[in-house]
């Protein structure tokens, strides 16, 4: 981008052109180039908090450049005309982690797992609009995993990779006798320590797994079936 001050049409303190050519006037007018090469920024965000108030990692890879657009090359001419590149990848990488924070932020613990378009457009749209106030635009934006210390996200992502719940045999469920969470492992029963009985089924969060189909096999072939209800129960009779 060729950057034109000095004296310049208008009240412009400069004007700016990407492409094309233009006559300098010698003693009123000066000029420089602002570098259109893309500037890719590591961002190893750890400890962010979430919607929750979980501490999430979310280590990253940025591209950004100097805007082409009207607005943008004036608000770049105006305040990174002059600066080595190493001057505005340091701008440009403290306005990153300030704006993923607050978009991390915004999203819970769940959402972040499971939906990393919504993640990855959240924290684009963040990170846009605090370059834009520099001139500088966003190129490209990569997440390259999301973790958490506690490991909640991993124990998240298994669960929901697992699909509905389902009883067998030979799978652990997460029921009590009387707080109804995770205790034992099943073994194998008799149809009369089954019938009459209720289990309830909560995910990670402690809610209610509503409308989920429930199959439990017993001694001698016999199976139960059964739905969840509103409260994540279901009966076998």
């Amino acid at each position: 981008i060729l950057v034109i001050y000095g004296k310049t049409k208008g009240r412009q303190s400069s004007m700016c052109l990407h492409g094309g050519a233009a006559f300098i006037w010698p003693v009123i007018q000066a000029f420089e180039y602002m570098d259109l090469t893309p500037i890719q920024i590591d961002c190893p965000l750890h400890g962010v908090l979430d919607k929750d108030g979980n501490r999430v990692n979310a280590p990253s890879t940025f591209t950004v450049g100097i805007s082409t657009e009207s607005g943008g090359m004036s608000r770049a001419a105006e305040r990174l005309l002059g600066q080595p590149l190493s001057a505005i990848e340091a701008l440009a990488s403290e306005i990153i982690f300030s704006q993923m924070r607050l978009a991390i932020g915004e999203l819970d613990t769940e959402a972040l797992n499971s939906d990393r378009d919504l993640l990855i457009g959240k924290v684009a749209q963040y990170v846009e609009r605090g370059l834009t106030k520099f001139g500088l635009r966003l190129i490209h934006v990569h997440i390259k995993d999301i973790t958490d210390e506690s490991g909640y996200l991993t124990a998240l992502g298994e669960w929901a990779s697992a699909g509905k719940p389902e009883i067998t045999e030979n799978v652990s469920i997460p029921i009590e006798p009387e707080q109804k969470n995770i205790s034992s492992s099943l073994t194998p029963c008799e149809q009369w320590h089954v019938e009459g009985s209720e289990l309830q089924f909560l995910d990670l969060k402690d809610k209610p797994i509503e409308r989920a189909s429930v199959e439990l096999k017993v001694l001698y072939g016999r199976e139960f079936t059964g739905t969840t209800d509103n409260e994540g129960v279901v009966k076998f009779g």
